[in-house]
């Protein structure tokens, strides 16, 4: 815990100065390669230990798959959500650290390896207050290896050069975002910037479409 004295007029001001120490570190450790790592390994770990507790308490298998399917697509739409409005939204702190990936894309800016299994842990625990226990853990599992998959995808997108055309076109869409921020905000897949109009749609430059007017004109 850091201290500090500031004597004003003969009397002592104490201020506390250990959450300013204790999110400039956590800023710090966000950025290293070792905490990129361990989040995914450690998301990757809690996806494995829901999906087991899920299967233990007997689901039937397709019902499984169903909920794990589901946990999957809810993450499609958090992915989204948190790149739109908290990461491009109002919010400084966040706003200010996805600005670092754009000014440095191949970096390794991340959330603190711990925040993501602990934000979905209380989720679970609140959510298995609500619903059956197994449903909980197992839509839960299908969050954590979407969000796994995310981190992985990210990591491809900006350390990887493609050699299929398929994949280099996925790799493009992502690679639109850090030209135009209001567009293609999501990585694992295009299915929500479709849904909420914000796919970037590329113009066509005006002589193309004079070239093409002309040609049906002739042809008629």
């Amino acid at each position: 815990m850091i201290v500090t004295n500031n004597n004003t007029q003969g009397g002592n001001t104490f201020r506390f100065a250990l959450p300013a120490a204790a999110l400039d570190a956590l800023v710090k450790l966000s950025r290293t390669r070792a905490n990129y790592w361990l989040e995914s390994g450690l998301d990757a770990l809690l996806g494995a230990a829901l999906l087991s507790a899920g299967l233990r308490r007997h689901v039937p298998l397709p019902e499984a798959a169903s909920l794990l399917a589901l946990g999957l697509f809810l993450f499609s739409f958090m992915e989204y959500v948190f790149h739109r409005w908290v990461f491009h939204g109002p919010m400084q702190p966040m706003v200010r650290g996805h600005a670092s990936h754009h000014a440095d894309p191949q970096g390794y800016d991340a959330l603190p390896f711990f925040l993501p299994a602990l934000v979905l842990f209380c989720v679970v625990a609140a959510g298995a207050l609500l619903a059956p226990a197994a449903d909980v853990w197992l839509i839960a599992s299908g969050i954590a290896f979407g969000y796994v998959a995310y981190g992985l995808a990210h990591f491809m997108i900006h350390h990887r050069r493609f050699r299929n055309a398929r994949l280099r076109r996925w790799a493009a869409r992502h690679h639109i975002h850090h030209h135009h921020p209001g567009r293609n905000f999501g990585v694992t897949t295009p299915l929500w910037d479709a849904l909420l109009a914000t796919r970037y749609v590329p113009r066509r430059s005006t002589s193309a479409a004079s070239a093409r007017s002309a040609s049906d004109t002739t042809t008629r």
